[in-house]
């Protein structure tokens, strides 16, 4: 009986080594069976170099399990490869995987900082509009400059509209003139005038807040 079991035990930690081999890793991310496709996928965040497998995988992968699983390893491989795979995401035709590449890229700002300024002028605006919306929870210190650049080059409306919503948080009074030059380019769009009034008025007031406090701190 004791034989018996210590031959089930080696008999699964061979599979687990086997398993965990990047060949047939690369192999099992293939499998029929989803269950063998997510572990694979979750075991391949251990190695580099394989990015482009992941993306090739996660364009024919329908499974969410596995989706979410090679998201999550490619967040964590966080290289090159990985980076250019979420950016060529933002144009699928599927909105889960765009919606799950910009979570994905608002996680990595430091590896996204160098793409940012040409995913702005890329000639889709969906893409330009991604970008905005990933640019409202990214953690870098150039949001607010790469969307003012915005609203001072860009000649599509929506896109504009983005911007503008997220500098009604982001603004500074510098930006005043070019938010009021940006409601006379498109001063036969309605929803653009009412958002740039909006942003300005929150400016103000933001800037009005601060002075007060200054105020109330030097009387102190």
């Amino acid at each position: 009986m004791g034989f018996v079991k210590r031959e089930k035990i080696e008999q699964t930690v061979e599979r687990r080594e086997t398993s965990r081999d990047l060949d047939r890793l690369l192999e099992q991310l293939n499998d029929w069976r989803f269950l063998e496709r997510r572990l694979a996928a979750r075991d391949l965040a251990e190695f580099s170099g394989i990015s482009d497998q992941l993306c090739q995988r996660l364009n024919i992968e329908e499974h969410p399990a596995v989706r979410a699983a090679i998201f999550s390893s490619l967040t964590q491989i966080q290289d090159e490869q990985a980076i250019r795979g979420f950016i060529e995401l933002l144009r699928s035709e599927d909105p889960e995987l765009r919606n799950s590449s910009i979570e994905a890229l608002k996680q990595l700002p430091d590896q996204l900082n160098a793409e940012i300024e040409s995913l702005l002028t890329d000639d889709d605006a969906d893409v330009r509009i991604f970008t905005i919306n990933i640019l409202e929870s990214l953690p870098h210190p150039d949001v607010p400059r790469w969307l003012h650049q915005v609203i001072v080059d860009e000649e599509n409306v929506n896109v504009c509209s983005a911007a503008v919503d997220l500098l009604t948080e982001l603004g500074t009074p510098s930006m005043i003139p070019d938010l009021i030059a940006l409601k006379a380019r498109f001063s036969d769009t309605p929803f653009i005038e009412m958002a740039v009034d909006l942003t300005v008025d929150r400016i103000n007031a933001s800037g009005f807040v601060e002075s007060s406090a200054l105020t109330a701190a030097d009387d102190v």
